[in-house]
């Protein structure tokens, strides 16, 4: 595979990968690691498959210095899941949290996080159709709330 006719590819969500990635994945497919089985086919349950995970679990250790006493999770979902997980994590049942409402990925955050705690919108762009951010001093944040949710980026 050469270089010639790819795209760099900047919205959100998928990202153009290094052509090295692309092309390992590409001798995957049909036959992984001699194992019979093509990347695409193997079994989650597999020694293959736990293999594929315990390397990536080392990598990221190594690179991002995560230590041992930190678990490290693999999750579908992307961040409507992560919106959940994090309201999850950081509330307990009716303690308040307060949002910088700038767009979509802040509204569906403070969604999720109504289905736990006290949802506050600080400062809301919405009837402006999101054309700015906060400006210092243009919200207050309770004293008792847990976190302050701020999206600076609402790419879709």
């Amino acid at each position: 595979m050469n270089q010639l006719g790819r795209i760099h590819n900047f919205g959100a969500g998928p990202a153009t990968l290094p052509l090295e990635v692309v092309e390992e994945c590409q001798n995957s497919l049909p036959n992984l690691n001699a194992s019979g089985f093509g990347l695409l086919e193997i079994s989650h349950r597999s020694d293959t498959f736990q293999k594929i995970i315990d390397s990536a679990m080392e990598r990221l250790r190594r690179i991002l210095s995560i230590p041992e006493d930190y678990t490290v999770l693999f999750l579908q979902g992307g961040a409507s899941l992560q919106f959940y997980m994090s309201a999850l994590n950081l509330l307990k049942t009716g303690e308040k949290v307060d949002f910088l409402v700038t767009g979509a990925w802040s509204q569906k955050a403070m969604k999720e996080a109504m289905r736990i705690g006290d949802v506050s919108p600080r400062w809301d762009d919405s009837e402006n159709g999101f054309t700015s951010i906060p400006k210092n001093g243009e919200y207050s944040i309770r004293d008792d709330a847990v976190y302050l949710h701020y999206t600076s980026n609402n790419t879709l």
